[in-house]
Formats: C-alpha cells, sequence, structure tokens
C-alpha cells in the first residue's frame, strides 16, 4: 500500500490513492497505520481520488479512530496538493471537491505552497450542527456548558462539520488537552464535536487552541480556525479579514457578510511510503 505524506502547519495526513492499488482499510487497519508507534503516524488518512457526480473529484476523510469526518480544512489542503504534485490539476485552475461535508471549490498557486478553499456558508442553528436544545431552529451562541464541574459560554457552529467554540480572554494548550475530551463527547453533541479555545488578539488576528474530533488535541486545523474566525465576526469582535494563529502556524481567513468563508494557507509535502503488510497484523 502506498501513501503519500504532507503536513498542513503540522496537521499531517496520509493520502491513499485507491486508483493505484486498490485495497480495503477497514477501521482497523486505518487505526493502525494512523498510529504513532505501530504504523506511519498521522492525524488522519485522506482516500482518494474517487468518482463523484456532483464534482470533479471526491475526498473521504478519516480520523485516526477511523471515524469519518464531514470535513477537514487542512486535509482538503494537502489532497489539492496532492492532486497538483499528480498532475491532475493545474496551477491557479479552479476546481470542486466533494466532501461528506459538502462542495468545495479550490485553486493552488505557488507550486503548491499556498492553497485557496472556499469553505461554503456557516450553519449557526442548533438543528443543523447539531446540538441539543429546546429549540433546534434557534442559533447556538454564548449558550452555557458545564464540563467537569465548571460552566463555560460557549458558540457552536457547522462549516460542513460540527464546532465548539469557548471565548476566553487567556488560553492554553493545557486547558484545551484537559477539557477537550468531556466536550467532545459532552451529551449536548450527538454526533460529538470538535472544539476550540478562542481568545481575540485585535479586530484582524485571533488565536486559537484546538481539540479535534477523534484526534484530540491538533496544532493546526482549517475548519477549526474557519469555526473561530466566523464566530469571532458573529460576535462583532472582528472584521472581515482574519489571521488565524495556531501552534502549528497561522491561516489566513475570509468571513463574507453571509458568513461564506474562504481559507488560504500553505501546505508541506513530507514524503512517499509503501507499507509493509505486517504492519496491520494484530
Amino acid at each position: 500500500m502506498e501513501f503519500h505524506k504532507y503536513h498542513a502547519l503540522g496537521n499531517d495526513y496520509l493520502v491513499y490513492d485507491p486508483e493505484r492499488l486498490p485495497f480495503d482499510l477497514d477501521a482497523q487497519g486505518i487505526e493502525r497505520v494512523c498510529h504513532r508507534n505501530f504504523g506511519l503516524g498521522s492525524d488522519g488518512i485522506l482516500l482518494g481520488p474517487l468518482p463523484s457526480n456532483q464534482a470533479r473529484f471526491r475526498l473521504r476523510i478519516f480520523n485516526p479512530d477511523a471515524s469519518e469526518a464531514e470535513k477537514s480544512g487542512n486535509g482538503i489542503r494537502i489532497f489539492c496538493r496532492f492532486l497538483f504534485d499528480t498532475g491532475r490539476v493545474s496551477e491557479g485552475e479552479s476546481f470542486t471537491l466533494e466532501t461528506l461535508g459538502g462542495l468545495v471549490s479550490a485553486e493552488v498557486h505557488d507550486k503548491g505552497q499556498r492553497i485557496k478553499v472556499s469553505m461554503g456558508r456557516a450553519e449557526f442553528k442548533a438543528g443543523r450542527i447539531p446540538v441539543k436544545t429546546a429549540d433546534p431552529d434557534s442559533e447556538v451562541i454564548r449558550m452555557p456548558i458545564e464540563v467537569d464541574g465548571n460552566t463555560w459560554e460557549f458558540c457552536a457552529v457547522s462549516v460542513g462539520n460540527p464546532h465548539c467554540v469557548i471565548p476566553l480572554d487567556t488560553i492554553s494548550a493545557e486547558l484545551a488537552k484537559r477539557i477537550g475530551s468531556s466536550v467532545e463527547h459532552h451529551p449536548m453533541f450527538p454526533n460529538r464535536i470538535n472544539m476550540q479555545l478562542l481568545k481575540v488578539i485585535d479586530r484582524s488576528n485571533i488565536q486559537i487552541e484546538i481539540w479535534e474530533r477523534g484526534a484530540g488535541y491538533t496544532l493546526a486545523s482549517g475548519t477549526s480556525s474557519c469555526a473561530c474566525a466566523v464566530i469571532a465576526r458573529k460576535l462583532g469582535l472582528c472584521d472581515r479579514d482574519i489571521t488565524v494563529h495556531m501552534p502549528g502556524g497561522s491561516l489566513s481567513i475570509q468571513v463574507d457578510d453571509d458568513f461564506s468563508l474562504t481559507m488560504t494557507g500553505p501546505t508541506t509535502r513530507v514524503g512517499h511510503y509503501v507499507l509493509h503488510p505486517e504492519c496491520l497484523k494484530a
């Protein structure tokens, strides 16, 4: 089995092209391949390109626990870089991708060093995220949530996948790691949820810490950046163009008046790997 490894600001993925060597990678295999000690190690697997009736390419995204993600901003940028590196798309060409979280359009620039992705429109209604509330048509803005004996104020949003954003004056990796799993599995979120701690620096800059559903603490995340940027604008704390600062680096997010999102950021090629079948043995 051949894998191509990339990272986007420290968030690393393995790309598996089924056209090269068809193989049914089951849940146990995904967990083993992603394992940092017993496999190649990654924050997930990108499976594609796959045929699509809606877009030029279709992409499936798997977390290290083998759950399937609706969307991943970093994963999408990495997959776009893979398409460019394998000659399937050209520099500056606009193309579409189908994901479980909806269609996106993308462009590759600077020989793959900069990827621009139109991520779609954010959704704030509880029933669409989803969040369990009395009114599924209500927006989840500044609601209380009790975690590990503390009550936090959060906002929820879907950018193709669900996010719980907790605005704070001070954030840290330690706090994200301490409460992340409890938030992810909180009964308010029937499909589990991604969690971010958000600190607004000024009207053009925010800082975030990330706990990803199915992956844990993460250095960077494209959809998390989109979620936090759109919440910051929704709360009136930021303007249209926002730089999101994460432990792994920064992304540029554009939040339009209708809360449509455009993400621009880098990718890095790490290497090409051939997985030995022995790795998949129990």
